[in-house]
């Protein structure tokens, strides 16, 4: 009968976390994916006990948050193999989030293993891996390939790092995350901020007063519609997770007792 008890809890707990984890969305990137750089750092860091392989991807305010995250992860998925599924999932959702939160991005999930992934991604994840522009270089106008080039260098310069140099890797993940944003199309960078001045010294005095005003209530108040509900969803997210897992510990450490 408690073991019927027992089974009955932790199928509640794994299908709640599978709510809140995996929430279907649309994949704007691969680092919010399982099969993506976040997630694989984080299965190193939990093989070797060293949280060095994912502090480079947070910023450096955030490190004490995501160590407190990564040592209540190694302590939980000791006691039983459905809590390391809790507890390492708990991992990956929150380092995702918290990375996010770094660039300015939402958090809507932890995309599953096999989620689609744009082309262009792909082939930039191919370029860094075997060291060579060429399966991307097709993909991009030819116009973009000088400033891709120069980023793609970058990436190749830092990317031999020592794992435990926990500033060199956040160099690396920049040029990286910097790299794969201008392979999408996200011109930021220097060469955006070029296009930006130019476009604004074409435009006369009136036109920049009335673009500014539209400017000014339109896109903030679409920004803002758009993002409210973001907020709550993921802070009720990382909040229900916690609670499934002290709950989860209290529960075993219960009906040891019992």
């Amino acid at each position: 009968m408690r073991k019927s008890k027992k089974t009955s809890f932790i199928g509640a707990l794994l299908m709640a976390l599978a709510l809140v984890v995996f929430v279907p969305t649309l994949a704007s990137a691969h680092c919010d994916t399982m099969d993506g750089p976040l997630v694989v750092d984080a299965n190193k860091a939990i093989e070797e006990n060293n949280p060095s392989y994912i502090l480079k991807w947070i910023q450096p305010d955030e490190e004490k948050e995501i160590t407190r995250i990564f040592n209540l992860t190694m302590n939980v998925r000791t006691l039983s193999p459905e809590a390391k599924e809790l507890a390492d999932n708990y991992l990956f959702e929150n380092l995702i989030r918290i990375h996010r939160a770094g660039e300015g991005a939402p958090f809507t999930g932890v995309k599953p293993h096999g989620t689609p992934i744009d082309e262009m991604i792909l082939a930039a994840d191919e370029s860094i891996e075997v060291g060579d522009l060429s399966p991307l270089e097709k993909l991009m106008p030819k116009d973009k390939l000088p400033e891709l080039k120069e980023r793609f260098d970058k990436v190749q310069s830092l990317k031999n790092f020592d794992v435990n140099n926990v500033k060199e890797g956040r160099e690396y993940i920049e040029a990286y995350v910097s790299f794969f944003k201008f392979a999408e199309g996200e011109e930021e960078g220097h060469t955006a901020e070029g296009s930006a001045h130019t476009s604004t010294d074409a435009h006369d005095t009136e036109d920049q007063n009335t673009s500014a005003a539209t400017s000014e209530k339109a896109p903030s108040d679409h920004k803002e519609a758009n993002s409210l509900p973001l907020i709550p969803w993921s802070a009720a997210g990382v909040l229900f997770v916690t609670t499934l897992i002290f709950a989860f510990a209290y529960h075993r450490e219960h009906s040891k007792n019992s």
